[in-house]
């Protein structure tokens, strides 16, 4: 039986070599969320994917969310969530919570779990050095007796404006891990709730990273009778919106993958985040455990 568990371990060291060798010295980014946030032993498990990656040689960058722990903060201080289009509506007082749950709480245990695992992880928010720019969004209600469509203010939600990687570079040259919490800053100061899917995907596109990992709560990409989709390309995904077999949460996670193929990441990943070591199994096994995106066919 020792034999049998020996033989097995070699097994999963040799598979997993070649893929250690492709991705030496390269940058994967990895947007963190969903269950995989809220269940100790898959925090944990994903704390020493990420250290695991950084001693073999990889360059890891973890973006991560957050939604859920904003909320429950909210319902305790006696702050009713609004949404609109699945966005957060963020006053002034709203994105103080933002900033303290995202920038503080969660940024912090992230970095404290890596870190406890042997990691050297650094938390940032978009407003350390300044390195996400963000601009406010205005969404547009169109109503059939309207003659031009409403424009709704959201507050302090945002997207990437731009992304500057000097302070990226230089901690993964310095062999930290960046922890990300997708806080931007705008042209007037102020700061801005930015989609962390989006974020992760800017990133992945100016660090030109070989690979973007995006967690979810389900197996990845799913055609209409349920099973599961692997080797997608961009033309692919397209046809699936068109069709909808993609809907609700899974159109901007998708986009996100998209546009950061077009903007030269190599590949990504959409993956079942309520499996232990989900980012590890992914990366470095032959058969994954979520959907692979390209930006054409194999």
């Amino acid at each position: 039986m020792k034999q049998n568990t020996a033989h097995s371990i070699a097994h999963v060291l040799i598979e997993a070599l070649p893929y250690i060798q492709r991705f030496a010295n390269k940058t994967v980014v990895v947007k963190f969320g969903g269950n995989a946030m809220v269940d100790d032993a898959l925090k944990h498990s994903f704390a020493r994917d990420i250290v695991l990656m950084k001693l073999v040689g990889l360059n890891p960058v973890v973006v991560h969310g957050g939604g859920p722990q904003i909320g429950d903060l909210l319902k305790r201080l006696g702050k009713t969530s609004e949404f609109i289009d699945g966005m957060r509506v963020t006053d002034s007082e709203t994105m103080d919570v933002v900033e303290m749950v995202l920038g503080g709480l969660v940024n912090k245990e992230i970095v404290n779990l890596i870190n406890r695992h042997g990691g050297k992880a650094v938390g940032l928010t978009g407003k350390d050095g300044d390195f996400i720019r963000a601009r406010r969004i205005n969404l547009k209600k169109s109503a059939p007796e309207a003659l031009e469509p409403e424009i709704i203010d959201l507050g302090h939600v945002g997207e990437v404006g731009s992304i500057d990687p000097a302070v990226l570079t230089m901690l993964n040259n310095s062999d930290f891990i960046p922890v990300i919490a997708p806080i931007g800053v705008g042209d007037d100061g102020h700061s801005y709730n930015i989609n962390a899917d989006l974020v992760a995907g800017k990133v992945a596109e100016v660090l030109k990273a070989e690979k973007l990992i995006l967690l979810t709560n389900t197996p990845g990409i799913l055609d209409k009778q349920g099973v599961l989709l692997t080797g997608l390309s961009v033309h692919d995904v397209d046809n699936l919106l068109q069709d909808g077999t993609l809907f609700g949460g899974m159109i901007p996670k998708t986009r996100c993958a998209t546009d950061a193929l077009k903007g030269g990441v190599a590949s990504v990943h959409i993956i079942d985040g309520r499996v232990e070591h989900a980012v590890l199994l992914e990366l470095f096994t032959d058969q994954g455990v979520g959907t692979l995106l390209l930006s054409r066919p194999r």
